[in-house]
């Protein structure tokens, strides 16, 4: 009975629609050339009795041209065409065309309807929603219910999965996020953005809910309508509780998630509970805390990553090269932390857009300045203080931040009895200046200025003085939700000098510099739901000038001597997919190609062939002329990284790199020194390159803060810069003559638990490692080892590191910082012979024996201002001492043959007793 009543109450309600579509029979001509949607609705209503009714912003969003003849056509026919492009149905109702967006209006129940029980029935009832629409017509929102729509409903689509995809931003920075975790409820669908903010979700027709939920940002929910696949970008507010000026954050997990293996993510704010040297903050000695990447020892310059030389490392600051990342010859980081935003190091898998260095990409970029109020932060040490401050030029618009360091250590040398040290001076300070501008919705504009100095002087009579200056301008553009670009130009330039000015005639002043400027263009282009393209080209010219060296006074026995200068242009051009084969597997595959030429004018010696380079072997010289090419290096370099999800918190990811360097590093020293020189790949030097494999297993604990990471790599490399024994590196004409190219071999395990909340907190990561070198040649002068593989300076099996923090309470906490490491690499004497009427020490090996192993323990304790709301600045101390074992650790050793013919070995250490120190560290 009910369903006859529901009958004749359908034809009743229907008559009236049925009347109308009849009269829409009649037969109508129309001629639309480029027409907007507005001027074809007007020229109907002026043709016909008909009226439109519509929100005018609908039309509005709809902007597409018409092109279409019609004759004798139906109305039907006409509005079907009209309408085919825009997210807009329609329904006639007499002399009425009332326009809908997305939904339509049924005039007639399912076939099934009746078949069906009476609770299916129900649910295939639904209600009708008033719409909104954004101005790219990719989805509507009600107001009133929150409910977006997805796409045009259209009964002939007969899929029943559909393709979401979009961008997650920032609200308050306009600039994507990555590593966002999105959900759907009551399902296992999930995605997370990509570096450029990227996500896609396969959902199912009908009504989906999608969920953001972190710490990190404020909870986002949208329930969706999906009728067909389409573009739903979110913006996200940082979710943060305020004191003032005092943000509590915490990381969203994304150990398992990210594709690229051997990626360490510094935590800045982190960062200021690990006790180190004089209580400063340093983020490159907390990335040597990390597995796989190490030191040759206390006040190290340089760093090795996964079996890589101290040259094998790009380091970027803001997009620019910083060739020396270090002050006072190791024992400071040259990057100021309380402008650095993040610092991210590739170990492995590294992307294509980067290229030049074998081993590793240490990424640093910093803040940006605050966009509401004046704002900063900085600190009082024993040695240095730190200040940095950032402000608006043009509200919520555009900022700066500026940072400066400085040492006062030469007051305090001055200030001590003992005369050599008195004498004695080492000072240094760097500055950073950034600017930001958002211009518009789809412009930003960056520029950065970084400036570094160093003067110290251990003797009376030479100073040393070393400088890095870095110069970048960015304009990220958005030519859609699809396309995006950046042009980058950089600049960098690094320099020391040697001022030896003593009573002796032979003063003179010495002098080195490199510089580098590059243009790059960065594309992304998010094809579809399952690949993200990145492409890009990029060209850098070099410019070199290898060392002069000037007398001081007429009478000094001393030549002028001026090396001449090298250049090189190196261009590269990349691109790379991310590609999302389903929800557990994600792959990036990469492909880059490198050019090197080096460029006139030189003199350049071509040397005989089947015997070394020496100057008895030189057949001619060859003169090239300004920007000559006088040798070109190039080839492919293709990158690869997968991530295969076994659970939620399980993962396993697999990379493989090759990469290409044409620039080298000229050192005779164990350890990277301020006075390294660089040398370019020519006709008679080679470039390096190295390929590398890397497996790894992921896994974050559920519902616990702890994350653990194992992974191994295996890596080799050719011809790899060594020198002869006794190499003569300054101020060498003829450069190639000392130098041996050989192969090299590295492999390891790195292990990795992390912790990161909690009252105990922090990391403990361990690596076995080994890295050889073969020095093999048709000549006995250039065989090293009897061509055998030999332990490289930098081989340091066994490496430990337990970084922890315990909080009693929220203002005190106590920090801890233990290091345990193989001793390096080392040759030692083993007896004498006598020869020609004289004696000679005979060596091992080279690097057959090691130094002492290295252990060091190091504590803290932090406390924290009140917390206190209005105050003028919130205030944090730090308590430190380093090595407070007082241990004895080797900073090098060295051999001395006394009066009476015995060798006798030396060691020599830089802290071997506990050195205490406070820091004072404020933020307003």
């Amino acid at each position: 009975m009910k369903k006859i009543l529901l009958i004749i109450l359908s034809l009743l309600v229907l008559a009236p629609v049925l009347h109308a579509q009849n009269k829409a029979d009649a037969s109508l001509s129309f001629k639309f050339n480029n027409n907007s949607l507005k001027t074809v609705i007007e020229d109907i209503e002026r043709s016909t009795s008909y009226q439109f009714y519509f929100e005018e912003i609908w039309i509005q969003e709809n902007n597409t041209l018409i092109t279409a003849t019609f004759q004798n056509a139906l109305l039907s026919e006409v509005l079907e065409e009209v309408l085919k492009k825009t997210n807009l149905h329609y329904i006639v109702l007499n002399n009425k065309i009332i326009l809908t967006r997305n939904s339509k209006i049924h005039t007639e129940l399912p076939p099934s309807y009746f078949t069906s029980s009476p609770a299916v029935a129900k649910q295939k009832l639904k209600p009708v929603f008033y719409q909104q629409y954004d101005s790219a017509g990719n989805f509507s929102v009600n107001k009133k219910s929150n409910l977006v729509f997805i796409g045009k409903e259209n009964n002939s689509n007969i899929k029943d999965k559909f393709v979401v995809s979009g961008t997650i931003t920032n609200r308050e920075t306009g600039k994507p996020e990555n590593n966002v975790v999105i959900q759907i409820r009551n399902s296992k669908i999930t995605a997370v953005t990509d570096l450029e903010g990227h996500y896609s979700l396969e959902l199912p027709k009908g009504i989906n809910v999608i969920e953001i939920k972190s710490m990190n940002y404020k909870e986002v929910t949208k329930t969706l309508m999906v009728y067909d696949s389409g573009n739903l970008d979110i913006e996200i507010n940082e979710n943060t509780n305020q004191l003032d000026e005092i943000f509590i954050r915490k990381k969203e997990k994304k150990n398992v998630e990210n594709v690229i293996s051997g990626l360490v993510s510094i935590d800045i704010q982190s960062i200021k509970n690990v006790p180190l040297i004089l209580g400063e903050r340093d983020i490159l000695k907390v990335a040597t805390t990390y597995p796989g990447i190490k030191t040759t020892g206390e006040g190290s310059a340089g760093f090795n990553v996964r079996g890589g030389k101290d040259d094998q490392n790009l380091i970027l600051l803001d997009n620019s090269v910083l060739y020396n990342p270090q002050h006072f010859l190791g024992f400071f980081s040259a990057i100021n932390p309380y402008t650095t935003k993040k610092a991210d190091i590739y170990k492995g898998s590294i992307p294509a857009d980067f290229g030049g260095r074998l081993s590793s990409v240490f990424d640093i970029t910093t803040k940006n300045g605050n966009e509401e109020k004046f704002s900063g932060e900085g600190a009082i040490g024993p040695i240095t203080s730190n200040l940095s401050f950032g402000f608006p030029i043009e509200k919520n618009k555009s900022s700066i931040i500026i940072g400066a360091r400085a040492t006062y250590s030469d007051w305090i040398l001055k200030s001590l009895d003992n005369k050599d040290l008195k004498n004695s001076q080492a000072g240094f300070y760097d500055g950073i200046l950034k600017y930001n501008n958002v211009v518009n919705a789809n412009n930003t504009l960056e520029a950065n200025l970084y400036y570094s100095r160093d003067n110290f002087s251990l003797s009376s009579d030479s100073i040393y003085k070393y400088s890095n200056r870095v110069a970048s301008v960015k304009w990220d553009h958005s030519f859609n939700k699809k396309n995006k670009a950046a042009l980058i130009f950089n600049n960098s330039e690094y320099k020391f000098n040697i001022d030896y000015d003593s009573a002796d005639v032979n003063a003179f002043d010495f002098g080195y510099k490199i510089k580098e400027s590059q243009l790059q263009l960065k594309l992304n282009y998010l094809l579809n739901e399952k690949h993200t393209l990145s492409y890009g080209i990029a060209s850098k010219l070099y410019q070199i000038s290898p060392g002069y060296q000037y007398p001081k006074y007429p009478e000094s026995s001393l030549i002028r001597t001026d090396i001449a200068n090298e250049k090189a242009l190196e261009s590269a051009i990349y691109i790379s997919d991310s590609y999302k084969l389903s929800t557990k597997l994600l792959i990036d595959v990469g492909l880059r190609y490198s050019f090197y030429a080096s460029l006139g004018d030189a003199d350049v010696n071509v040397y005989q062939e089947g015997l070394p380079k020496t100057e008895e072997t030189v057949v001619r010289t060859n003169h090239y002329g300004t920007n000559d090419v006088i040798a070109s290096y190039g080839g492919f370099e293709p990158r690869l990284a997968a991530r295969y999800f076994f659970t939620e918190h399980l993962s396993i990811k697999a990379g493989y790199d090759m990469t290409r360097q044409y620039i080298h590093l000229l050192s005779s020293n164990v350890t990277q020194s301020p006075t390294d020189t660089w040398k370019l790949s020519d006709l008679n030097v080679q470039p390096e390159s190295a390929q590398q494999v890397s497996l790894g297993i992921y896994k974050d604990f559920e519902d616990t803060d702890y994350q653990l990471s194992l992974e191994g790599y295996y890596k080799t490399s050719k011809n790899i810069l060594d020198y002869k024994v006794g190499a003569q590196l300054l101020l060498n004409d003829h450069i190639e003559t000392e130098l041996l190219q050989g192969k090299g071999k590295a492999y390891g395990i790195e292990l990795l638990l992390k912790k990161q909340e909690g009252r105990l907190n922090g990391w403990i990561s361990y690596t076995y490692s080994r890295t050889f070198i073969q020095l093999d040649s048709q000549f006995s002068s250039e065989i090293v080892n009897n061509g055998d593989y030999f332990a490289a300076n930098f081989d340091k099996p066994h490496d430990l590191s337990v970084i922890l923090n315990y909080k009693f309470t929220k203002r005190y906490s106590l920090s801890s910082n233990f290091l345990y490491q193989t001793g390096r690499p080392i040759t030692y004497p083993i007896g004498t012979y006598h020869y020609g009427n004289a004696d000679y020490t005979l060596y091992s090996d080279r690097n057959q024996y090691r130094v002492p192993d290295y252990i060091r323990l190091d504590l803290g304790i932090n406390i924290e201002g009140n917390h206190k709301i209005k105050k003028l600045a919130h205030s944090f101390w730090n308590i430190s001492v380093y090595n407070v074992l007082g241990r004895n650790n080797p900073y090098s050793i060295y051999f001395n043959t006394d009066s009476d013919g015995k060798v006798k070995g030396y060691k020599t250490s830089i802290f071997s007793i506990p050195v205490p120190s406070i820091t004072y560290n404020f933020k307003f």
